[in-house]
């Protein structure tokens, strides 16, 4: 079995115990994890996941405690996140449509798509998205970042995402279908409770965007359709689910169960939780 996974980070800003959790849990599981960014370029946690003094605005109370923000510092001093793969290398550009060789060049990039989703889901066991609100810059509407998820959803691999990282999930679709892989599938994120109304940020920016370009709990909801469902599990500490092959968490208090299911699915072939 593989024993490796594959996270994509944002290079605006990761929320630091949304990869904490998940990395303790899948390495006490045995699992080695490799990162990538949409350049290549190190990610840094976002300063507020390393500040236990810091309150949440909508949950009005610190959502990090002290032991939390030192180990986020020290992934932060360590060489851990030094040199990430860069998804710009790994994975082709599509062609632009109104390209007067659209045709030939879109047949040569599926063509080295189709190469790269093999030897990446051949390397690797599942793929992770960390959540922050770093990914709403590079990430979400990231068309590498959607196709390195089509490529383990094509091949029925686990993908597990969090917080914003699960918008990830609502905008990756087929190019000739375009609907939402997650059409028909169960999931938690963000919910309208928890968006800020002020303070939105990212890293190497002076930008504060105030509240969240996009209210994901809407873009959820119409992700998963009819037959489908959003679940934000206001009131409740914990929201994280399985819906194979996805594995969604709600937010930062969510890491921890995130990774655990994760390992859930991959050990124990856990395919239904939380819903």
């Amino acid at each position: 079995m593989k024993k490796k996974i594959l996270t994509v980070l944002s290079e605006y800003g990761y929320w630091g115990e949304e990869l904490i959790g998940p990395l303790e849990t899948l390495e006490a599981a045995g699992y080695t994890v490799d990162f990538v960014t949409a350049k290549g370029r190190r990610a840094h946690a976002l300063p507020p996941s390393m500040d236990p003094a810091y309150v949440d605005p909508p949950l009005g109370k610190p959502v990090t405690s002290a032991e939390m923000a030192a180990k986020v510092k020290a992934i932060e001093a360590s060489t851990k996140l030094d040199h990430p793969q860069s998804l710009a290398a790994l994975l082709p550009e599509r062609p632009y449509p109104s390209s007067p060789t659209f045709i030939r060049d879109f047949e040569k990039y599926n063509d080295a798509l189709d190469a790269a989703a093999a030897k990446l889901t051949k390397t690797y066991a599942a793929l992770l998205l960390v959540g922050g609100s770093g990914p709403i810059v590079d990430m979400v509407n990231n068309q590498r970042v959607h196709d390195l998820i089509l490529s383990f959803y094509n091949a029925g691999m686990p993908i597990a995402a969090e917080c914003y990282g699960v918008a990830c999930l609502a905008f990756a679709r087929d190019y000739h279908l375009r609907k939402s892989i997650l059409w028909g599938k169960h999931v938690t994120g963000h919910p309208i409770e928890y968006d800020y109304h002020d303070g939105t940020g990212f890293l190497g920016t002076d930008l504060n965007m105030g509240p969240p370009p996009y209210t994901l709990e809407y873009i959820l909801r119409d992700a998963t359709g009819p037959e489908g469902g959003f679940h934000g599990n206001v009131g409740r500490n914990v929201s994280a689910l399985v819906d194979y092959p996805f594995i969604t968490g709600r937010s930062t208090a969510d890491s921890y169960k995130t990774g655990e299911l994760l390992v859930g699915v991959l050990e124990k072939n856990l395919r239904r939780y939380g819903w």
